[in-house]
Formats: structure tokens, sequence, C-alpha cells
């Protein structure tokens, strides 16, 4: 982290960064889930990290709450501004996913809207809705505390949260058992890897839907691809577009996904959502930074650079 030069001496400096170091991982849990984005989530703590330094801290009674307000602005802010950026995007624009093995639930009491499915969602509501479910249902926080860091009613806070969890429950499918999630990923991993369209068609849903986040990447789907045959057909292209690759079964925002890496480095990354009848969502990310990204959310709770 910098350290800008501090008239209240070295000490103090030390002691505002232990506290920090302590709530980093509940401040990155907040600006991931309402940017989606690992590496804007990562710029915003920092930024939240140079204002801490900046502040009069003897003056603040609640620093958690301090920095959770002060992370939560900076997220809206960015969230406000990434929208003209991802209207210029090529192709379907995915959420960053992050590696949940080092902290299960990213900063959270719970693990909600961590899922890459809810994080869809999410996006289409607006920064600060998104900011009031994320603090509420994540975090936990009460409806008053929410209010000032928005700098909302409290009756006005109640509906954006209430308006958020409408949207998600009319979105969102119930999710399968875990080890059955897990199986039939595992299938479907060996099935790609082969070019084996007859098995993959097996496990698709019906109204099977496929992503690719390749941001222009020749060769890579700029549309969504609907329907058990041409998704299948897809997925089965992956022998020859990862020639020589390794496939394995990782673990990416709580659920199960195929990482697919070519001399040490991941060159693709895949999760999938699964219903009663079989995969129902295909989200690829091949768009090297997101990827890079990945890499680095493994190391986030160990480090206090970027």
């Amino acid at each position: 982290m910098e350290e800008p030069h501090n008239p209240r001496g070295p000490h103090e400096l030390d002691e505002a960064a232990d506290v920090f170091q302590r709530l980093r991982p509940r401040l990155f849990g907040i600006a991931y889930r309402v940017l989606g984005s690992v590496s804007e989530a990562e710029d915003v703590v920092q930024d939240a990290w140079v204002r801490w330094q900046g502040t009069d801290r003897a003056v603040v009674l609640d620093p958690g709450a301090f920095l959770a307000k002060t992370t939560t602005r900076l997220a809206i802010n960015v969230a406000q501004s990434a929208r003209v950026r991802r209207e210029a995007y090529v192709g379907p624009w995915l959420p960053e996913f992050v590696d949940t093995r080092t902290d299960p639930q990213v900063g959270a009491e719970r693990g909600e809207a961590l899922e890459l499915a809810v994080l869809l969602v999410l996006q289409k509501l607006n920064p600060v809705e998104r900011a009031a479910y994320v603090l509420r249902e994540a975090f936990d926080y009460p409806y008053d505390e929410i209010a000032a860091m928005l700098q909302l009613g409290q009756a006005n806070t109640r509906q954006l949260v209430s308006r958020a969890r409408k949207r998600l429950s009319a979105e969102r499918r119930d999710p399968v058992d875990a080890t059955q999630h897990r199986r039939l990923l595992e299938a479907f991993m060996a099935a790609a890897r082969e070019g084996d369209v007859a098995a993959l068609e097996n496990m698709l849903s019906a109204d099977v839907v496929a992503y690719a986040d390749g941001n222009g990447m020749r060769g890579v789907a700029r549309l969504d691809v609907a329907g058990v045959g041409r998704v299948a057909r897809i997925s089965a292209f992956a022998k020859k577009f990862f020639p020589g690759a390794d496939y394995a079964v990782v673990e990416a925002n709580g659920s199960p996904a195929m990482l697919v890496a070519k001399e040490g480095r991941a060159i693709a990354l895949m999760s999938a959502t699964v219903g009663a009848d079989g995969i129902d969502g295909l989200y690829w990310i091949l768009t090297p930074e997101k990827l890079r990204a990945y890499e680095r959310s493994a190391h986030r709770l160990t480090t206090g650079r970027r």
C-alpha cells in the first residue's frame, strides 16, 4: 500500500494500517458485489486506503462503519461511470470471477450476491439499489446504517432492498445440490475435452444459453448462444479451440467451475448454472484481463498490494 507523508508519525500509521487490513476482506466484498469486477473492486479498496490515511482518525468513532461507507460511496461512483464503458464492450459482459477458496464468502456474513447469476441480475439494477441490497443481504447491516451510508431515508432504503429482492426472486432459479452440480460439471468437462457433442447434448437443459466474454477476441461468439444443439456444438469446439490445454475443476464464486490452462496460465474459465433438468447456463470468461483478475483474487487477503 502507498504510504504518503503522515505528520502524525509512523506508529499511528501502523495502527491505521492494522485496522484497515483487518477490514479489507469486508471492504473488498462490498465493492466486488456492487461492481462485479475484481480489478475495479481492488481500485476502490486502494482508494479507500488512501482516504483512510488522510482522515483525522481521532474523530472516527467506528472505523468499520466509516470505511464501509467510504467504500460503498466509491463503488457507487465507479459503477455509475462503468456503465458507459460497458456499453462499448464487444459481446456479452460478464462479471469477473473470484477464487473463493481463500475466503468462501468474500468477507461477508453470508454468501449472498456472490453467485455469478445473481451478480448478473444485480448489474441490471441501478448502483444505489445494488449497494442497498448488498449491504443488507450479504453483510446484514441494519437499515438505519445503510440509510446513513447511502444518504437516504430509512423508508426509501427498505423500498430499494425490497425491490431488489423481488427482481432477484423473479430471475433466479433454485440451485441444485452442490454434489450434483460438481458431478455434472465434471461430466461436461470430460465431454468438452473430447469434443463429444452427443454427451454434451444429454446434460444440457432445453432452454440452455451460453455466454462468452471475450471483448472482441477472434473466434469468440459475440452474441448469446441458445438451444441444446448449438450450445453442444460450440462446447465441443473446445477441443480445437484449446489444443493441448489442461482442464481442472476449481472454485469460483462459491461454486465449481472449469479452468482451462496452458503452460500453467489460465486461458479460459467457465461457470455453469444447473437446474432440475440439467445445465441451463454456461458463462465463459476468455478475456485475458479478467482471467488475470481471477488469479489475483486468491491472494487478496495475504497482501496489502495489488
